[in-house]
């Protein structure tokens, strides 16, 4: 006599192959969107630090840009200074932190009233990385200082 076999629950092995293998799969299968998520949360926590230097980079070369225009202007010795320039490019010295950054002086002078009134405009632009293709971080920042005679 044999004994009874219910339809309902295998009895042999062979028919409870496969299960854990389809749990594994989706088990392997989260891992990994898991995974791949924190990458771009890593990747984008990565590319916020690097603008946030770059735009600290920017802010000191506009600031810089700034005093030497109005060195230009004010000179030590008390001569007169020009003030009357669109677009003039200073280039930072080539110190630690100023590398990839450029700057462009404006000057305007207006009179009121016999007061000399003056404008100077510092936009600082600093960029890393290849700027040629896709592949390109920049920042600007514009530093305007007023000073009058």
């Amino acid at each position: 006599m044999s004994p009874k076999v219910n339809p309902i629950i295998p009895s042999t092995l062979s028919a409870q192959r496969g299960g854990a293998l389809v749990i594994g799969l989706f088990v392997i299968t989260v891992m990994f969107l898991l995974a791949s998520a924190l990458i771009n949360v890593v990747q984008d926590a990565d590319d916020q630090v690097n603008l946030e230097v770059l735009g600290t980079r920017a802010f000191a070369a506009a600031n810089s840009g700034a005093d030497v225009a109005l060195a230009r202007l004010f000179p030590l010795d008390a001569s007169a200074g020009k003030c009357d320039y669109s677009a003039q490019s200073w280039t930072p010295p080539n110190v630690v932190g100023f590398q990839g950054c450029r700057v462009l002086l404006a000057c305007r002078a207006t009179d009121y009233s016999g007061t000399v009134q003056h404008l100077i405009s510092s936009e600082a632009t600093c960029s890393a990385g290849l700027c040629d293709g896709d592949n390109c971080m920049r920042v600007n920042r514009k530093v305007e200082v007023e000073a009058r005679d």
